[in-house]
């Protein structure tokens, strides 16, 4: 597939690189595209699914003006709502910033999923603590754009895990806060989780 990432950081860069990996063509788009890179119009066009890997407060408005780009599309919300000065939360209430996505593009197939990875375990060398993969969670109402983006992450080397519909982005968001509290406080940033399931 052709895949967008919206943002040229740590998190595109390095999960970029594993799809990349995987056989698929990924292109970033910018504010201020350097060499090879894409402006941000023209990496919302290209991509089949397009992710984004920008700041929360950035997120309305880039997808505002994008919105007619975006339909149809598989939209792929990276975000979490955090202060950017010390990592702390943006409390958004019983809302997420998913379901927010979602509002704003009502024509798009918007999935909430690798929010809960940090980027220093985005690598093929650290996908895996003690025989287990890294669980990739995968909350949207669109069931057919979940499947393929848990084949996406599958193929990338996460254990692709969809739980349910976009109102479930707020848990997502959640874990994620829970991760960066856990890694500020000393744990580091070389974690992440894994779910296993008995049935």
């Amino acid at each position: 597939m052709n895949i967008s990432f919206i943002g040229a950081g740590n998190v595109a860069s390095s999960l970029g690189n594993l799809f990349a990996n995987s056989g698929h063509t990924v292109k970033y788009g910018t504010q201020n595209p350097n060499d090879g890179q894409l402006s941000i119009s023209e990496a919302c066009i290209f991509g089949e699914v397009v992710c984004f890997a920008i700041p929360y407060s950035a997120m309305e408005g880039v997808l505002t003006i994008n919105k007619e780009s975006l339909k149809g599309k598989i939209v792929v919300d990276i975000t979490n709502a955090i202060n950017i000065e010390d990592w702390s939360p943006l409390f958004l209430g019983e809302d997420s910033g998913g379901e927010q996505t979602a509002r704003l593009l009502p024509e798009s197939k918007v999935v909430k999923a690798f929010n809960t990875i940090f980027a220093d375990v985005m690598k093929p060398e650290k996908q895996q603590f003690n025989g287990q993969k890294l669980t990739a969670f995968i909350a949207s109402d669109d069931t057919e754009a979940a499947v393929k983006i848990k084949k996406l992450a599958d193929e990338a080397g996460f254990s692709g895990f969809v739980v349910g519909g976009i109102k479930n982005a707020r848990y997502l968001e959640a874990i994620a806060h829970l991760n960066i509290a856990v890694a500020m406080s000393g744990g580091g940033t070389d974690a992440g989780f894994t779910y296993f399931q008995r049935k």
